[in-house]
């Protein structure tokens, strides 16, 4: 099982812990791979690729299938909490 399994998923350092919470939700859903690609207008391959941790998927579509999932990215500074105070 991953390690990544309920949200919030928390801090993400990696293309691994990307494909670790796209899997997760994708297998939530109760989604095959090709099911989401098509869902998503991605490639099943693209979507193997991305839950596999593949560093060079291309981020547009990342993007596209976060949005297809029901997830958002966010970006704020390392070591920063949601209230905005350094930990």
């Amino acid at each position: 099982m991953s390690r990544i399994s309920t949200l919030p998923f928390g801090n993400i350092s990696t293309a691994k812990d990307v494909g670790h919470c796209v899997r997760a939700r994708r297998k939530a859903q109760g989604a095959t791979q090709a099911e989401f690609a098509s869902l998503c207008g991605v490639g099943a391959r693209f979507i193997s690729d991305l839950e596999n941790g593949k560093p060079t998927v291309e981020l547009g579509k990342v993007l596209k299938v976060l949005k297809c999932l029901g997830l958002e990215l966010s970006i704020r500074p390392r070591g920063w909490t949601d209230s905005g105070r350094s930990q």
